[in-house]
């Protein structure tokens, strides 16, 4: 029987990337639809679950993304409501690559050693990659701050972050002036920058002014970057007392694991692969297969 993975995609044209990683992960049909809301929904879950005997709904999948991080999960939960008994299919969220991305970056701060009691700061802490790597970081037993120009704004998501995780060690910081980042940045070993493109957070000598620095991780892929210095090819390259990623090089990661959730779906048609089980995925094939 064919595969069929169904995207739903909260912009008006589903994303061409998406749909290019859907290919290259071997997937048999792909249905693209856009500028899918929660009210429209429901009939095309029906769709995909009345078409197909139970034993083989594990045949069928869906994909929910588009830019609006916001929007993909409010989509994922109403397909996760539109289900009942045996009636389900397997389900991926990963709007804007947050999921995939946030998975990638951590999962390269942990090829240098454990993050349990590390201190680390997220810069663009409260954007959609940055929360995700901030739980993510927490949930991996990291000491983590959350960076914003708002201290309101980042409080708030440190708040959410220590919500979901029982024990969690998470504040929120300023880093609106220079004096914030060198008081955020104290000893902090490890560092991931998921700010907006294009706006520069630290300059190298204020990254290598930190002296406890093990990990520099920068998610920025648009000039200027993120994390001055760093180079967007870099997969652990030693620059001062850091390794260093840049965009590209925590990239390659990202797409194995996005291609290994994609074959996950279709393992059952029970599974929900969201920030937590993405990561999960991710450690997986990182323990049997290095990237």
């Amino acid at each position: 029987m064919r595969r069929i993975l169904i995207q739903f995609d909260t912009d008006p044209v589903p994303s061409v990337f998406d749909r290019v990683v859907a290919v290259d992960a071997g997937i048999d049909q792909l249905f693209s639809y856009g500028d899918v809301t929660p009210e429209m929904v429901e009939p095309l879950v029906h769709g995909a679950i009345f078409t197909r005997g139970p034993a083989d709904l594990k045949n069928t999948a869906i994909y929910v993304g588009g830019s609006d991080v916001e929007a993909g999960q409010q989509l994922f939960e109403k397909v996760k409501a539109t289900f009942f008994g045996p009636l389900r299919v397997s389900v991926m969220v990963d709007s804007n690559g947050s999921n995939t991305t946030a998975a990638a970056a951590v999962l390269a701060a942990r090829k240098h050693g454990s993050l349990r009691d590390r201190i680390a700061l997220v810069l663009g802490g409260t954007g959609p990659v940055g929360v995700r790597a901030a739980l993510l970081l927490v949930r991996e037993g990291a000491h983590v701050r959350v960076g914003s120009r708002s201290l309101e704004r980042a409080q708030a998501a440190a708040t959410d972050v220590a919500s979901s995780v029982s024990g969690a060690q998470v504040t929120g910081v300023r880093t609106a002036s220079r004096d914030d980042l060198q008081a955020a940045s104290a000893d902090v070993e490890v560092l991931i920058a998921a700010g907006t493109a294009g706006a520069k957070m630290l300059s190298v000598a204020e990254r290598e002014a930190i002296g406890t620095l093990k990990v520099a991780i920068d998610l920025n892929a648009v000039p200027p970057l993120g994390l001055e210095g760093i180079e967007v090819t870099d997969k652990g390259a030693r620059r001062g007392s850091a390794f260093c990623y840049g965009a590209i090089g925590v990239g390659g990661t990202k797409m194995k694991i996005h291609k290994a959730c994609l074959a996950k779906l279709f393992e059952s048609n029970d599974q929900l692969l969201d920030t937590l089980a993405i990561h999960e995925i991710g450690q997986a094939i990182t323990q049997t297969n290095p990237v």
